[in-house]
Formats: C-alpha cells, sequence, structure tokens
C-alpha cells in the first residue's frame, strides 16, 4: 500500500504519571498559575499546566534535542548528558 501524505498520527494515548514535589517547588507552581491566570485570564490547575511546563522546557533544551536527533529516537531514556 502507498504511503500517504498525511504520515501515521502518533500514539496519542494519556499517561498518568505520579509526582510528588517539595513545598518550595509547590509554591512555585501555584504562582505560575497565577501569573498564566493574569497573563491569559484563565484559570488553570497547577496539574492541568504541569505537562505543558514539562514539555516546553524538554522543547527548549539543545542538548537534549541534539542528542535525539542523533540517535533518531524519542528512546532518550538512556542520556548521560
Amino acid at each position: 500500500m502507498a504511503e500517504l501524505k498525511l504520515a501515521k498520527l502518533p500514539d496519542r494515548k494519556m499517561v498518568r504519571i505520579a509526582i510528588t514535589v517539595n513545598q518550595n517547588l509547590n509554591q512555585k507552581l501555584e504562582a505560575y498559575a497565577d501569573a498564566y491566570k493574569s497573563a491569559y485570564g484563565d484559570e488553570e490547575k497547577v496539574s492541568d499546566l504541569i505537562p505543558f511546563i514539562l514539555e516546553q522546557f524538554l522543547d527548549g533544551d539543545r542538548k537534549f534535542n541534539g542528542r535525539r536527533r542523533i540517535t533518531g529516537s524519542d528512546a532518550t531514556h538512556n542520556f548521560r548528558g
């Protein structure tokens, strides 16, 4: 079968990850949620913002993304910096 112009859609399953953060980080996350509300007028829960904060951080990490390009894989769990 010929490939279509549109590539196969990525896996979009959500994965639940439970984390525990220290009080200082929790305060920063709550302050970020307040800043988000001030900037956009929309109130979002910290738990809803965290995935986007993490994705933004990972997308902005040049060394990490360079490594991903070199290996040609999203399987970067062996990344050693």
